[in-house]
């Protein structure tokens, strides 16, 4: 009996929840004609949805012009012809509003002055001087409370704590269409840094000063204590940095700042898997310790593994002048590769002092290498004391990884002499460049790579040099129609059976250049079409290689995922090779 009782009550319930829901969503429907897009949508906000229940209904007969005038009244439009008609014989009702905006309001005088110590301020006068409203403009009042407001914020940015709107007033002339417009903004005086307060323990305090964009005393900015913080983020020392100024603190001025640092873990290891055409299957660990001790030192230990290029290498950061911009980095690497026909295993310790400038970063370095490798039945060996320099600038515009346009430079040279810790007298120059641009419809887009290199040494001694120090051609970040490194000059080598074969051995030259259509036919896609062109080669012997192909690419947060195919026109049995990559450009 009772369970029979519940279920009928439970259905009544449902019933009477059903037919709520049917009455609350045709109670009326209305329709506004005769404005603007612009318009439309204001009045149509000031009215908002529609009613769902008879009282909210007969509220909104009640009110509807009063909105409607509100709404066309907030764009400077003060006389409007409104015309509302009610059919109550369908249901829901139907309500219709006809409305002429007529003649607006026009600006007669604009008023708008700054005062204080914000009159001198440059950032102010950039403010005035692109004004959202200007005399003669039709009125418009949601402009004139942006214009308010974008004074106060920038007022805050800036460090005018105390300032105050002074003046605030829109005199409409309602029978003249015609209004005045009087803003004036009393910035007071600016606030200034003041002391920092931090734990002295948790980083050695020269290192933060290093990082700070400002002085003790220098004017407030918000974007350069939002600068400072992240440029303790940028670090890596700290899981979270919390820089928090105290304007309810100030003495004569002065904010005092709250610096708190919140450290890393003491160690990372990250395990990676991989795959890539070049190198194929790959594994990688990789041990980080960002913060060894209180002076900034770091390091960084990175195994990697693949049947093509097995490596090790450790870095130790020390910060010197500036823990992001002026930093000495102790090298020590083992790696095995295959250049062209040639397997090698090369040792290496080096240092390298890198010195950020704006977008500009430059290297000073030192290295030994010595490398070991087996050509021809012959084992050769080789040592090399290198000093070098490198300069390095990247622009770009849009995406950090999809950049709509951009430029990426990169040069290198290093000497070597049998006078100081070389085997033989070298020079070795080298440079790549990437340029980025979108065409004016922003679908498409043009990739452009050039890699130029050379080295110079005594003829007598060039088979005697080392195959790392040559120039290799061929891959997925090269000519894509060839296999990785398997373009260069090339030796003959005589079998047992009296046959030859020809041996990929390098040249001491490198001119390789890439051309890229692509096109983005949604926001996560794109396809391209691409030609390589270039060659490895010993001086005067250029002989260009080509390649054509296609891909598809998946934009990702991270880089795009880029399936290639790409074919070696050049070659009498041209053949098709696939590459996957992950990144962007550069």
């Amino acid at each position: 009996m009772h369970k029979k009782y519940y279920a009928r009550l439970c259905g009544c319930a449902l019933l009477l929840c059903l037919s709520l829901s049917v009455e609350a969503a045709e109670t009326l429907k209305y329709k506004v004609q005769g404005l603007s897009r612009a318009q439309l949508e204001n009045v149509s906000a000031w009215l908002g949805p529609a009613p769902t229940t008879e009282a909210e209904r007969s509220n909104f007969l009640v009110s509807a012009r009063d909105r409607v005038v509100n709404g066309l009244q907030a764009l400077g439009y003060y006389h409007p012809e409104i015309d509302i008609t009610v059919d109550k014989s369908k249901q829901p009702w139907q309500m219709s509003i006809e409305v002429a905006a007529g003649e607006p309001v026009t600006i007669a005088l604009l008023d708008v002055s700054v005062s204080g110590a914000a009159a001198e301020d440059q950032e102010f006068n950039a403010l005035l001087s692109k004004l959202p409203l200007a005399e003669g403009a039709v009125l418009h009042h949601g402009k004139y409370e942006a214009m308010k407001k974008s004074l106060l914020s920038l007022g805050q940015k800036r460090g005018y704590f105390d300032a105050q709107i002074a003046v605030s007033r829109v005199e409409v002339e309602t029978a003249t269409r015609r209004a005045t417009v009087r803003l004036h903004y009393n910035s007071g005086q600016r606030y200034r840094f003041g002391e920092i307060r931090q734990d002295e323990l948790t980083l050695f305090s020269k290192q933060v000063e290093a990082l700070r964009p400002f002085a003790q005393g220098d004017p407030f900015s918000l974007f350069q204590l939002q600068n400072f913080q992240s440029q303790l983020q940028r670090t890596g020392y700290f899981s979270g940095v919390l820089v928090q100024p105290h304007v309810d603190q100030a003495e004569d001025f002065h904010v005092p700042l709250d610096v708190e640092l919140f450290p890393a873990k003491r160690h990372s290891v990250e395990v990676g898997i991989g795959y890539s055409t070049d190198t194929e299957e790959r594994l990688s660990l990789v041990w980080r310790t960002p913060l060894i001790n209180r002076y900034g030192h770091s390091q960084e230990t990175r195994l990697e593994y693949s049947a093509i290029n097995p490596s090790g290498r450790f870095t130790y950061h020390i910060p010197l002048s500036h823990p992001l911009n002026d930093v000495l980095q102790l090298q020590a690497r083992l790696e095995q590769n295959e250049f062209g026909d040639i397997d090698s295993k090369q040792q290496e310790l080096g240092a390298l002092r890198e010195i950020r400038s704006g977008r500009w970063v430059s290297a000073y370095s030192l290295r030994h290498l010595s490398e070991r490798w087996d050509l021809n039945g012959q084992s050769w060996d080789a040592n090399y004391a290198l000093p070098g320099f490198t300069l390095s600038h990247k622009q770009r515009e849009g995406a950090l990884v999809n950049p709509s346009r951009g430029l990426s430079q990169f040069y290198k040279i290093e000497l070597g002499s049998d006078q100081a810790g070389s085997d033989m007298d070298l020079l070795r120059a080298y440079s790549k460049l990437v340029y980025v641009t979108t065409l004016p419809s922003e679908r498409h887009r043009l990739v452009a790579r050039l890699e130029l290199g050379a080295v110079f040494a005594s003829d007598s001694e060039r088979d005697e040099l080392a195959p790392s120090l040559n120039f290799f051609a061929g891959g997925s970040q090269s000519l894509r129609g060839y296999a990785y490194q398997s373009v260069g000059r090339e030796l003959k080598q005589r079998e047992a059976d009296g046959s030859s074969r020809k041996l990929v051995v390098g040249g001491n030259r490198l001119l390789v250049g890439s051309l890229e259509y692509q096109y983005q036919f949604s926001s996560a896609w794109r396809g391209a079409l691409f030609v390589d062109a270039g060659d490895a080669f010993d001086q005067e012997q250029f002989d260009a290689n080509y390649g054509l192909g296609f891909g598809l690419h998946y934009l990702t947060p991270v880089g795009a995922i880029k399936l290639e195919l790409a074919s070696n026109v050049s070659d009498e049995d041209p053949s098709w090779r696939i590459h996957i990559n992950i990144g962007a450009e550069f």
